[in-house]
């Protein structure tokens, strides 16, 4: 990407994706990254978004790590569900830098869910903001993600019902959390070995492909 292309935003995040050992963003994925940052970081000087609020941070943490997210999820799925999307990590970079999936940020708290549906109309991207709690939809997904979703435990319990037979739980967590939460979302999901998220501090993303039924 040349320095026409991009602004010094866009430019430091295909820098860390490069330090992370991930491949840059495309020119246009990156403009919409710019855009994501430039109203979360509007919106944040007002509301509590995200208790990162430096524009090395969210670059760093929040960006890379769900762009790394994006780009492990399985090919096959279609259809997923960013369950407590808070200022829409992972979800929103899912959408992104995965445009054949069909996102929907599910946020209950309706600040959060306003600033959702901002940026899904400024910056044009092909997801679905439901501004509620995530349970009370009624439908199945191909693959669940939370991250850092207010009492993990219960949440992972209740995204497991929102995962189809055949789909995926996307769980960005600690090595030291993945046991419970494993527990939480039941016998009917089998796990692959853990991913480390870039970044450090133990951040682990770990996949659970749900089973038709339990074995006899």
């Amino acid at each position: 990407m040349t320095h026409e292309g991009a602004s010094r935003d866009g430019l430091r995040l295909n820098a860390l994706l490069i330090e992370a050992g991930l491949p840059p963003l495309e020119l246009g994925q990156c403009r919409r990254f710019e855009g994501y940052l430039s109203l979360l970081l509007r919106w944040n000087a007002r509301l509590n978004l995200t208790a990162i609020r430096e524009k090395e941070g969210i670059l760093a943490r929040h960006f890379v790590e769900s762009i790394a997210c994006a780009r492990t999820l399985p090919a096959e799925v279609a259809t997923l569900l960013d369950f407590g999307s808070g200022a829409g990590f992972p979800g929103i970079p899912i959408a992104l830098c995965r445009p054949e999936i069909a996102v929907t940020l599910a946020e209950s708290q309706g600040k959060k869910a306003a600033f959702l549906q901002e940026v899904v109309r400024r910056i044009g991207i092909s997801a679905s903001v439901h501004p509620g709690r995530a349970e009370a939809l009624a439908a199945s997904f191909d693959c669940v993600t939370l991250r850092a979703v207010d009492r993990m435990q219960q949440a992972v319990q209740a995204a497991a019902q929102l995962a189809g037979p055949g789909g995926w739980l996307a769980l960005m967590t600690t090595g030291a959390e993945l046991p419970k939460l494993q527990q939480a979302a039941g016998p009917l999901f089998l796990w692959e070995p853990a991913s480390p998220l870039p970044g450090g501090e133990e951040r682990i993303l770990a996949l659970g492909n749900r089973r038709v039924s339990l074995p006899a």
